[in-house]
């Protein structure tokens, strides 16, 4: 018997709900359930998200948008019908964790939980994007959801870290105690056209720096690991996760490995620089292996990344050269 995730032809006539919509992947995630034939509406105030996509997205015709910061109010939908709600709001660059983390807590436990009140109220499912961090520094290699988690409350990344971990937890509370109904993603390290160029992260790190001719920097020997999934390929597992009958959380990534260096010269290589290597002291926390196990969510679907590293680098950093 086949129970694996049947998923939708089209989506016509229902309504998606994405707070954090200017953001590189929920854009991404917006233009997909766009092409379906979903009414999208997106809720972002541009504290990281850009201008930009919130354009592309308003050439749908079927695309809302409202510029509203969830934690302090939410748009009035009295009168609207939304089927799916997706959590997507947070920033994720560890460069906003030491600018912005009162921020980044409120939007993860009162912008949650408005959320969450809403798709109560709507009877609508609800989506948290959760991450990896929740993972902290982990003791286990690859990570399997079953894990709880090495994280330090009080460290440079725990605004992120603690308020996802909180926001996972509240979303099952609300599952168990008033029966909305849930999902549960945990992103792992995700790349592609729309990310910052300044954002902080290793990829667009390596590929600004290769483009310009810098020396990439690497934090550490570059022994740590990391495992990069192509956006596209994050949004066919988020949806698979969505379409789900499963409440309980879905790591959501690629699980092709590489350390930092590796990385570094790969995206030299692919981009024919003539960089050179930097290496700097290892920031604290900085997790020294990161992987997913995502055998739970191939059992009941048939995701498989499709992008290949060198050739998501290349559309990376067509997107990049245009930003530079």
């Amino acid at each position: 018997m086949n129970n694996k995730i049947i998923l939708p032809q089209s989506m016509e006539g229902q309504t998606v709900l994405v707070a954090g919509a200017a953001g590189f992947v929920p854009s991404t995630l917006c233009e997909f359930y766009l092409n379906l034939g979903a009414n999208v509406i997106g809720i972002d105030n541009f504290i990281t998200g850009s201008p930009s996509n919130i354009e592309l997205l308003s050439s749908y015709k079927n695309f809302e948008f409202h510029e509203n910061n969830i934690y302090e109010k939410l748009p009035s939908f009295k009168d609207q019908k939304i089927d799916f709600i997706l959590s997507m709001a947070s920033p994720a660059s560890p460069i906003d964790f030491s600018i912005i983390p009162i921020e980044i807590m409120r939007v993860n436990s009162e912008g949650t939980l408005k959320l969450l009140e809403l798709a109560r109220d709507k009877k609508a499912r609800f989506l948290e994007a959760s991450t990896s961090e929740v993972y902290g520094d982990p003791e286990i290699h690859p990570q399997t959801e079953d894990y709880v988690g090495h994280v330090n409350p009080i460290g440079p990344r725990s605004c992120y870290d603690e308020s996802k971990r909180f926001a996972e937890a509240m979303t099952m509370s609300f599952y168990h105690k008033y029966n909305v109904d849930t999902r549960i993603v945990r992103i792992f390290n995700t790349y592609g056209p729309r990310m910052r160029p300044n954002d902080g992260r290793v990829i667009p790190n390596f590929i600004t720096q290769a483009l310009r001719g810098e020396n990439l920097t690497i934090y550490g020997d570059g022994s740590q690991t990391r495992s990069y999934c192509y956006s596209t390929d994050l949004v066919n597992a988020i949806h698979n996760v969505l379409m789900s009958q499963d409440p309980t959380p879905f790591n959501c990534g690629n699980p092709d490995e590489y350390t930092i260096k590796e990385t570094a010269e790969l995206i030299i290589k692919i981009l024919n620089s003539k960089s050179g290597l930097t290496f700097l002291p290892l920031p604290k926390d900085d997790p020294k292996r990161r992987r997913p196990n995502i055998e739970k969510l191939q059992k009941i679907s048939d995701y498989e990344p499709l992008v290949s590293f060198e050739e998501g680098i290349r559309m990376t950093a067509d997107f990049f050269k245009n930003s530079l």
